[in-house]
């Protein structure tokens, strides 16, 4: 792959990453409610599930699903059943930070909410043809799929990372903490209404 595509393929991942959605209010929250470690773990988490769905498009399942009503409109309800649930997980959250343990926290479950939020995004499909097939020639052999790969999921880790880190300053860090409660409640309410939102979109689509 030539370098000038290469980096064109850069840009238009991180343009992709940058768009405000469910994605940023979960690694937000993972920041928030765990500390560092589990917004780190949620944004790499949150980069293998786009990069799965690279793979997914490289290896021709991604038109399947795009091709497939009944799998697409599955993926979309059970996005939308996912999103509720965190959600009602915000909207029940005390605002105690976990970073009160002496331990270091536990990065398993922000992981996996990073790494759900993204997989089970259906439009991530869609993008990700629409993106692959300006740049994915005939010739490409396994290294070049795996560049194209790796890059759209390390573009997006680093985002989110990048999102993290600027968080996680202790002078921003404290005015959040202090208002957790009522920023998760206000992140349970987004999500629950882009749930909503995806519902109604799908439903309209049948």
């Amino acid at each position: 792959m030539a370098l000038n595509h290469w980096l064109s393929l850069v840009g238009i991942c991180l343009l992709g990453a940058i768009s405000p959605g469910p994605s940023l209010a979960v690694v937000l929250k993972s920041t928030l409610n765990g500390g560092v470690a589990k917004g780190y773990a949620s944004a790499i988490a949150h980069g293998l599930g786009v990069a799965l769905y690279g793979l997914l498009t490289v290896t021709g399942l991604a038109v399947l699903i795009t091709r497939s009503p009944e799998l697409f409109l599955g993926i979309q309800v059970l996005g939308a059943g996912y999103l509720i649930y965190l959600g009602m997980q915000s909207l029940r959250s005390t605002g105690h930070s976990e970073q009160q343990q002496e331990h270091f926290p536990n990065s398993q479950n922000a992981a996996l909410e990073g790494f759900l939020v993204s997989f089970l995004n259906p439009k991530l499909a869609v993008f990700m043809l629409a993106l692959f097939s300006q740049f994915l020639l005939p010739e490409f052999g396994l290294f070049e799929k795996s560049i194209m790969v790796a890059t759209v999921g390390i573009t997006d880790a680093c985002w989110y990372c990048l999102i993290v880190s600027l968080v996680s300053r202790k002078s921003l860090m404290g005015k959040l903490q202090r208002s957790a409660q009522r920023i998760d409640r206000m992140f349970g309410v987004v999500l629950i209404l882009l749930a909503f939102t995806v519902l109604y979109r799908a439903i309209g689509e049948m």
